[in-house]
């Protein structure tokens, strides 16, 4: 009977141990994992789409530039932290940084709406231009480490 009670009272500690144990999380990065495109395209072949198709690349280019161009003094690419930085990782910090990735996602999103009702009534020349100018900005950002 002792040994139960004393099994019966190692179990429930390591439960409750594991329960209330401070899972780490892995630091958050700058630019997401998931933020890019996956072509570059030219303008002959731009040309040759449908509005709807340009519409959903003019879209992407903004999602990708509003995500990048914000931390560019920091990152270009994902995978970039905090603490790869050397920015202390101090609660006031933290939650700077996921106060600023949530305002960004709204505005994300917000402008995306905003993009999806309007861009229909644009000139089908301009969204071949404009995809081709977003994707030359792109191209740059790729490039700005030559500039440090």
């Amino acid at each position: 009977m002792k040994s139960k009670i004393t099994l019966l009272c190692v179990s429930v500690f390591f439960i409750s141990a594991l329960s209330f144990a401070q899972k780490k999380t892995a630091p958050k990065s700058f630019i997401k994992k998931d933020i890019g495109i996956g072509k570059y395209h030219d303008s002959d072949e731009l040309k040759q789409m449908r509005k709807g198709e340009l519409l959903e690349l003019y879209v992407e280019r903004i999602q990708v530039l509003a995500n990048i161009l914000p931390y560019i003094a920091f990152a270009t690419k994902p995978g970039i932290t905090m603490t790869s930085l050397g920015i202390p990782t101090s609660g006031e910090n933290i939650k700077a940084l996921d106060n600023q990735m949530e305002n960004t996602e709204n505005y994300v999103q917000e402008t995306l709406e905003f993009q999806r009702m309007f861009l229909p009534y644009s000139d089908t020349g301009n969204l071949v231009s404009a995809v081709l100018f977003y994707e030359e900005i792109m191209k740059n950002i790729h490039s700005y480490d030559e500039y440090n």
